[in-house]
């Protein structure tokens, strides 16, 4: 075997066989910090199988010659060049053949898995004989392929619900969540979980001698994948799925459904049937879109880091210090402590910081599993009544209510307390920070650092700038917003800054049309057909009415929009939304009770465009007026701060989709019929609206 390999040089691939003749394959992809697959790699890995399989070693182990992990998957930036040439179908062929070469090697294969494997990475996995995972908690196994638009194209939605039954394979492929190696040894999709210092001795042994299947599993295996067992369970998938995603929006998990429940035959006929429904998902809007936004969640991902000088990393924040124990400066705390940093929290009285303390627990018992390390988590978070964590915080966050004249008192006895190179932020959702800073000693080391609500759940925060900020101040925070696993978007501080003054016109109109007497569940459903995650009229009720009132305030004599009355005065006691159980609509165990709407009651016609154009309107004078530096950071932040149709790629991207000429006819339309809140705003004119 050492003679087949001997003067062969790779680029991207390493070989070394052992006294024992195992030969052990690295893959270490060159010029990268992680592995992907290239398809100049699937070039040299085919040519390297071909040898192997002339004269076969004992067996064979691949794994990562890469400290940060197995394989991340395909390139998804070639696959991009591929489907603007339209070459996509020979892209997902090599792929399939390669993976196929490996699967029909005639010695023992074992996949020797530590930290991330994703998609390509746990499909080469799956052509592999077995699979050795590392218990490390890094290693992770998933197929996210649908979060693109599209499903596992190189053999993975062919081998993985054969390997450990359709069932636990669809919860995979579908919701491209990924699992531990004891969650992917419990369903059979790893053989072995080891030690990482042993994974290499574990992944030899099993090569060599083997494993047997449990039966279960190889039952389970082959009777779901029968033909009367797809025609049974594919009707049942496709409604799971329904229940998430619509059709229209979201083609990628039906056709993943409909490609399996209708492929038998042998191998090669249903990778066939794989590689045509892969490739026809590949063309749509829906994927090209979905890979749009992927890029730019990894454009948000990399901000922060270093200074611009000479490249030193910046002074680092590892103490924070919260003011405010509402609802949103609690829970910005247990987050923080959740992600690893050190943090006391202080309000007016002490039973506000006891009620944000019994919330984090909730949220670490949640997200914690492990007890011992859920008391670590808990230890990092301090009620500190008397406010002395000021003086040792790196960086302190102001979450208390939206009034000026209250922030800027605190500010006043906080201030003179922080450490020279101390940041202070304030959590305000509306307020001008031009407003907040008069006054400060250090207004260049000041800040807006605006969550949204629920933290835990919405993964984006504005970094709001104001004219005397320095730039160090931004980077420092967006490196700490990309350490609390959050996207950072920089924006102006002008009164909303981005998320809220985009939404703002949306929700106002909604309701408007609800005190028109169109009825809730209407505007939600016309909402959500377009492809927003809730209804305006629900999210009102979810953010609640007396916050609603307090932006509105803000927003509207800024942006000259008139608030009809359910919104302009604060909402009666006890009637507030989600928080009360009682507000536009009742609500119960968390849920929204929409009364049903008349069997014979049609929407008015333009209630989508009356709900979504003045969004669009209003993204375009943000994009106008600089409230981002770009049309990308714009859809970035509205689809992360908003959850905006991510299939629509943002709503810049929509207009360029629709056509700007004819988006705005549409608002015009509207402008003639309900009257100048329709007016399309300055910058309809800008090149960037273009495709």
């Amino acid at each position: 075997m050492t003679a087949g390999m001997d003067g062969l040089r790779f680029q991207h691939w390493t070989t070394e066989v052992r006294d024992d003749g195992v030969l052990v394959l690295s893959f270490d992809r060159a010029g990268s910090a992680v592995n992907t697959f290239g398809q100049d790699v699937l070039l040299e890995l085919d040519a390297l199988l071909e040898r192997v399989a002339l004269d076969p070693p004992k067996a064979l182990v691949l794994r990562s010659a890469k400290a940060s992990g197995f394989i991340a998957g395909a390139d998804i930036k070639e696959f991009q060049t591929f489907d603007a040439q339209g070459t996509v179908g020979d892209a997902i062929r090599r792929g399939q053949q390669v993976f196929q070469r490996l699967a029909e090697l005639p010695c023992p294969t074992v996949a020797a898995i530590h930290g991330f494997c994703m998609g390509g990475g746990t499909e080469i996995a799956l052509a592999c004989r077995y699979r050795v995972a590392s218990s490390d908690p890094s290693t992770r196994i998933g197929l996210p392929e649908i979060k693109l638009g599209i499903f596992p194209g190189w053999g993975g939605s062919v081998r993985l619900p054969r390997l450990v039954g359709a069932p636990a394979a669809f919860d995979l492929m579908l919701t491209g969540r990924s699992l531990n190696a004891k969650a992917a040894r419990a369903i059979g999709l790893v053989d072995k979980v080891a030690e990482p210092a042993f994974l290499l001795d574990a992944a030899v042994e099993l090569a060599r001698r083997g494993a047997e299947r449990p039966l279960r599993q190889r039952l389970l295996g082959w009777i779901t994948n029968t033909w009367p067992a797809r025609q049974v369970l594919a009707p049942m998938l496709v409604k799971q799925v329904a229940r998430k995603a619509r059709r229209e929006h979201y083609p990628a998990p039906y056709l993943l459904i409909e490609t399996w429940r209708r492929s038998g035959g042998g191998i090669q006929a249903r990778l066939a049937a794989e590689r045509k429904s892969v490739v026809k998902l590949a063309s749509t809007p829906t994927a090209r879109n979905l890979i749009r936004v992927f890029f730019l969640q990894e454009r948000l991902k990399s901000q922060g880091g270093k200074d611009g000088s000479g490249g030193k990393p910046l002074p680092g924040i590892a103490r924070v210090h919260v003011v405010g124990a509402g609802v949103m400066g609690g829970d910005i705390a247990a987050w923080s402590a959740y992600k690893g940093f050190d943090v006391t929290l202080t309000d007016r009285e002490q039973r506000f910081v006891d009620g944000a303390l019994e919330r984090a627990k909730a949220l670490f018992e949640k997200k914690v599993k492990d007890e011992h390390r859920r008391a670590e988590v808990a230890a990092r978070l301090r009620g500190d009544l008397a406010g002395d964590g000021v003086a040792d915080a790196d960086l302190v966050i102001e979450a208390i209510v939206e009034n000026p004249d209250a922030k800027r008192a605190l500010y006043a006895q906080v201030e003179p307390r922080l450490k020279a190179d101390a940041l202070l932020t304030t959590n305000t959702s509306s307020i001008p920070l031009h407003e907040l800073r008069e006054g400060l000693q250090r207004p260049a080391q000041f800040a807006g650092l605006h969550y949204f609500n629920p933290v835990a759940m919405m993964p984006l925060v504005e970094i709001v700038r104001h004219d005397a900020m320095a730039p160090e101040t931004e980077r420092r925070l967006a490196a700490f917003c990309r350490a609390i696993d959050k996207l950072p978007v920089p924006v102006a501080g002008t009164p909303g800054f981005l998320v809220n003054r985009v939404l703002f016109p949306y929700m106002l109109e909604a309701a408007t049309a609800l005190a028109e007497g169109v009825p809730g569940p209407a505007i939600d459903k016309a909402a959500t057909a377009f492809g927003m995650p809730m209804g305006p009229i629900e999210l009102l009720d979810t953010v609640g009415l007396d916050v609603a009132a307090g932006v509105g305030a803000e927003l509207a004599p800024f942006l000259g929009l008139q608030i009809p009355a359910s919104l302009s005065a604060p909402p009666q006691p006890g009637r507030r939304g989600k928080k009360d159980g009682q507000g536009l609509y009742r609500w119960e165990n968390g849920k929204a009770v929409k009364p049903p709407l008349p069997r014979d009651y049609r929407a008015p016609e333009d209630l989508q465009d009356r709900l979504i154009l003045p969004m669009l309107n209003e993204c375009v004078a943000c994009l106008h007026e600089g409230v981002v530096a770009d049309a990308e950071l714009l859809d970035a932040g509205v689809i992360f701060g908003t959850g905006f149709a991510p299939f629509r790629g943002g709503p810049i991207q929509y207009i360029r989709e629709t056509g700007v000429d004819a988006v705005r006819a549409r608002l015009e339309t509207l402008q003639a019929k309900y009257g100048e809140r329709f007016a399309p705003r300055p910058g309809w004119d800008d090149p960037a609206l273009r495709a």
